[in-house]
């Protein structure tokens, strides 16, 4: 394990067969958004923290309780049968790690992984993606709002076994872009070590949390591993609150911005 990131148990767990979800920010905090949503409503345990003399020098209070600014949770075997069931740990995180520390995080993470013989790794990551208007120019792409689901869903994996995966649960194949930040080194790093990484992107806004492209992998995530009915609707409804809020800011910046008088251009 790199000397410059640590992985500390805090409670002793059997997470053998399981799969490791990646929860640092990412796009549209997606991932963060994704990875709280699992903690929260399937109630997860924490079973550990990772840490870094170079992470920030901050403690999380939650209910009373002090919190590393990165933390491992983990599940119970769930699903509908015992034929057809899962289990998954959660890593997240309350900070965008720096380059400097990107490759140390993800090797750490996949050295855990294959130590604790979980199965596959998943990362959640919003996508940005950028369309030519009537005139040519470059626009960010409109989302389907009046479809949550119609949202598009794209995927890419590491190894044969976790493309086959993405590909049964429906997720569109990801074959020309650029990944970034912890979710690509794992990418590369678990193709250098034949482990299996699926990374699942939704079409996310950079600018704001995007609830909406996290309740998509959400239900991708569920598909793929957990076959339970994990109901993503309180995150449409936080997507919408959000949205909201944001036309309201704008329409009062618009009618300010209206209402004050031109300055020269030196000023602006």
């Amino acid at each position: 394990m790199p000397e410059d990131v640590k992985i500390y148990e805090l409670k002793r767990a059997d997470v053998r067969g399981a799969t490791v979800i990646d929860g640092f920010p990412s796009v549209g905090l997606v991932s963060s958004i994704a990875a709280n949503y699992l903690i929260n409503t399937m109630k997860l345990t924490q079973i550990g923290i990772m840490d870094s003399v170079y992470f920030p020098t901050v403690s999380l209070i939650r209910e009373g309780k002090p919190q590393n600014p990165v933390r491992i949770y983990a599940s119970e075997k769930v699903g509908d049968s015992d034929d057809n069931k899962d289990q998954i740990v959660v890593f997240i995180s309350e900070f965008q790690p720096p380059p400097n520390l990107v490759k140390p995080i993800a090797s750490a993470l996949l050295d855990w992984a294959e130590d604790q013989r979980c199965k596959m790794v998943v990362s959640p990551e919003g996508l940005v993606i950028d369309r030519e208007d009537e005139e040519g120019k470059t626009v960010e792409a409109d989302k389907k709002d009046d479809d949550d689901t119609g949202l598009e869903i794209y995927g890419v994996g590491s190894t044969k076994v976790a493309n086959d995966i993405l590909k049964e649960s429906g997720v569109s194949e990801f074959t020309e872009g650029v990944i970034t930040g912890v979710a690509g080194v794992l990418l590369n790093e678990g193709r250098r070590r034949d482990f299996s990484v699926a990374t699942i992107l939704a079409e996310a806004h950079p600018d704001y949390p995007d609830a909406r492209a996290a309740a998509r992998i959400i239900e991708t995530i569920n598909k793929m591993l957990l076959h339970i009915d994990l109901d993503a609707k309180p995150l449409y409804d936080e997507a919408e609150r959000i949205e909201s809020q944001l036309k309201l800011i704008h329409k009062q910046t618009k009618t300010k911005q209206s209402a004050t008088p031109a300055r020269p251009s030196m000023y602006s």
